[in-house]
């Protein structure tokens, strides 16, 4: 069984046991909540879809740790002007584990 969470303005496929890394939510490791926005729900016989989400479909998730991405550059340059910025990004992230879907 599988479910199309909607978590951060993206979309991810949840598995009973999988881990994701989304966009950094306010909740301390080993906290476990639930994510009520859910669009699909498939399953070997059958596929639920939301219109936009699935009634009474959640999904019971835990934080596994707090974490930062790899750094990205960005390099700016004009050409015959002399001009030339580099700057860094790191995107905090929020590992988490699928314990169920329920629905």
């Amino acid at each position: 069984m599988y479910a199309i969470i909607k978590q951060g303005g993206r979309q991810y496929r949840a598995e009973v046991g999988s881990h994701l890394d989304v966009d950094k939510l306010p909740h301390e490791v080993d906290q476990s909540f639930t994510i009520s926005d859910v669009l699909l729900i498939g399953d070997d016989n059958k596929t639920i879809i939301g219109q936009p989400l699935v009634e009474g479909a959640s999904v019971k998730v835990t934080v596994v740790e707090q974490f930062r991405g790899e750094k990205i550059k960005v390099y700016h340059y004009r050409q015959r002007t002399n001009y030339r910025k580099t700057q860094g990004h790191r995107q905090y992230y929020t590992r988490i584990r699928i314990d169920a879907i329920n629905v």
